[in-house]
């Protein structure tokens, strides 16, 4: 959803939230609001404990046992949680907010701002001005994808058929309706579609990753398809083990994911340019709306909401404002300067302290630091050396609760939530998967940078004490509390809350390496996007420029040649504009990596300044505009998939 600034603030499009926002210690003056109670927050913290007690959680325990399981949540670690967000209410001085109350969107309002965020705003408004580029879109898309489109043009037709508007929604079979010529291919290919599909269901099922099936504990190993639609699977998945229930995740164990080698090479976030990223988030929207919707489960918007926010300074500041900031001063900053800081403070201070991110600072220091940094970090007057690491880590979690918008987004915050309802743990996953690739640009490096801070805490468990579950339960209440939205729950559903948002952080945690990765399968329909959009540009191209380009493409036809030539002796031409060796030739083999293309370079370019790991081989042209290579990819392979790719060295800024 979009968010729109004005004079007084930013304009939030919410999601229904199934949390309480307790109140957090705040660097600014406390606010007070008509009818808000500073004792609502520790009363809620005493019915969520009191519901883990009635539970028979925690009792007979020592108060810092820890539990030595990885794979599932104990009593004593969901006690953790509400002694959390206890610390978090005797941390200092609480600042309340009026409940904002968070009202439903009109119907039709939701499909038409999904559609708009899709890229596909011409299947309700033909004066859009993308109407050639959502065609593409649209012959890109799997059944699932297309199942979730129409579904949305319907709701938003009949709801304009309601309020007796006109409307120029087209036919949803109109949108899809194949032309004679490609029908018979398309039947081909999702033939062949639908029997990789099953051949991945079988593997669902053969593997045991199926709620009930036996042997899927901690020790089982299953495989990841990245090349197939993840609502395909979940649908075949549903129908062939009429699955409708979610199952119990508290006490469920985390089973060894594999991703299954793919010579083409493994994407990362952040590999592709921006715009490859954005169509990518237009298809990953599209596939997580698929995925939600083949499982039943259903996300709804609510209405914009104006939150005041400050412009400067660092703690209850947005991500872009710090970013900005930062930036003036380190060109390139992706992940907020305060918090690089903190984490490396906490780092440098020694991680074999024993609850370095469970035992909090004392709360009145923590406070008195908050402020000095606010004054002194950009100055760098700040002494790092007198800030203990207990409290460090009380402000590392302070700037997470302090950020005016929650760190997963009040847009898709509800569907994060939602995770959980899907019934394998590997669609869990690959539903993660699809919204952190939804998240901005700040938030996605963010989470990332603190979820790699978190596994390297958990890798000196044996001293400190913080294993997997015990980080996962002690910062679910910082990543999940949203300060002013609120909505009444039960004592069971807090503690399911609890349970449920512990269990989401320890799967971003355990799983990260697999879920900030772009799917085989998005990134082929970016290319046949690509390729599309070629085609109709080099159709549409105008007679005046026809000469020109014949010119053009002539120097370019020669220039392919030799590639070719190249290509069909045994050869790539490698280009390395930034540096003395303009090019090379590299000889082609069933085995050639991008490792090996990039030590050929070395080994030849002698007077290089530039680090082994800030080179980078990019495949540029052809059907993608330019992609970063994992040293993995086989060349040859990625040469069958993208023929006229042109291959370039570039240094490169992790």
């Amino acid at each position: 959803m979009s968010r729109q600034q004005d004079e007084q603030g930013v304009v939030l499009t919410a999601y229904t939230s199934n949390s309480e926002a307790l109140s957090t210690v705040s660097c600014r003056e406390p606010t007070e609001f008509p009818g808000a109670s500073r004792r609502t927050g520790q009363h809620n913290v005493q019915r969520g404990r009191a519901a883990a007690a009635a539970l028979g959680w925690g009792s007979g325990k020592a108060p810092y046992q820890r539990c030595s399981s990885q794979d599932s949540l104990d009593e004593q670690a969901m006690v953790d949680y509400f002694t959390e967000v206890e610390i978090i209410q005797r941390s200092g001085d609480t600042e309340t907010q009026e409940d904002l109350q968070l009202k439903v969107a009109d119907e039709g309002e939701q499909e038409e701002a999904w559609l708009m965020e899709a890229g596909l705003a011409t299947l309700f408004d033909q004066s859009a001005s993308d109407g050639e580029d959502s065609i593409v879109l649209l012959s890109t898309l799997t059944r699932t994808q297309a199942a979730a489109v129409e579904r949305r043009v319907e709701t938003l037709k009949q709801t304009l058929r309601k309020r007796n508007k006109p409307y120029s929604v087209p036919d949803v079979r109109e949108i899809f309706k194949p032309s004679p010529a490609s029908q018979s291919k398309d039947e081909a290919g999702s033939t062949e579609r639908s029997g990789s599909i099953k051949q991945e269901v079988e593997g669902l099922v053969g593997n045991g990753a199926g709620p009930d099936a036996p042997g899927g504990g901690a020790d089982a190993e299953t495989d990841i398809n990245l090349e197939v639609s993840f609502s395909e699977q979940a649908l075949l998945y549903r129908e062939g083990l009429k699955v409708t229930q979610p199952q119990s995740e508290a006490d469920d164990r985390l089973p060894d994911f594999r991703v299954s080698q793919d010579k083409t090479g493994q994407t990362r976030v952040g590999d592709l340019s921006s715009e490859d990223m954005k169509k990518v988030r237009r298809l990953v929207l599209i596939e997580m709306s698929a995925l939600f919707d083949t499982c039943g489960i259903e996300v709804k918007a609510h209405k914009a909401l104006k939150v005041k926010v400050r412009e400067s300074g660092l703690f209850g500041v947005s991500l872009s404002t710090l970013l900005e900031q930062d930036q003036r001063r380190v060109p390139g900053t992706r992940v907020p300067l305060i918090l690089q800081h903190l984490m490396s403070h906490i780092e440098e201070q020694g991680l074999d302290t024993e609850g370095v991110l469970r035992i909090p600072g004392a709360a009145t220091r923590v406070k008195a630091v908050c402020h000095e940094l606010e004054h002194k970090f950009y100055e760098g007057t700040f002494l790092w050396e007198s800030l203990k690491q207990h409290d460090a880590a009380s402000l590392l979690k302070l700037f997470i609760r302090e950020l005016p918008y929650p760190l997963l987004t009040v847009e898709y915050f509800s569907a994060f939530l939602s995770v959980l309802k899907l019934p394998t743990k590997k669609q869990q996953l690959q539903a993660l998967n699809l919204l952190l690739l939804l998240l901005p640009e700040p938030n996605r490096d963010t989470l990332k940078a603190l979820m790699e801070f978190f596994q390297r805490v958990i890798d000196h468990k044996d001293r400190n004490k913080m294993t997997l579950n015990n980080v996962a339960v002690v910062m679910a209440p910082n990543i999940f509390m949203c300060k002013g939205f609120r909505s009444k729950i039960s004592e069971q559903q807090e503690f399911a809350m609890a349970t449920g948002t512990a269990n989401i952080v320890r799967l971003l945690i355990r799983y990260q390496k697999l879920l900030w990765t772009i799917p085989k399968f998005i990134l082929n329909q970016v290319r046949k996007h690509n390729m599309e959009n070629q085609r109709k540009m080099n159709r549409d191209r105008a007679v005046k420029k026809l000469l020109k380009k014949m010119a053009y493409d002539r120097e370019r036809a020669s220039h392919k040649q030799e590639s070719t030539a190249e290509a069909e002796g045994g050869f790539i031409r490698v280009q390395a504009p930034q540096f003395s060796m303009v090019s090379m030739a590299v000889q082609l083999t069933e085995d050639l990596k991008a490792s090996d293309v990039l030590t050929r370079f070395l080994s030849q370019e002698r007077t290089l300044s530039v680090k082994r790991e800030d080179l980078c081989l990019y495949e540029m042209g052809g059907n993608i505009k330019e992609r970063c290579l994992d040293e993995e990819t086989y060349i040859t392979a990625l040469l069958e998939l993208n023929p006229s790719a042109e291959w370039v060295i570039k240094s490169v800024q992790h």
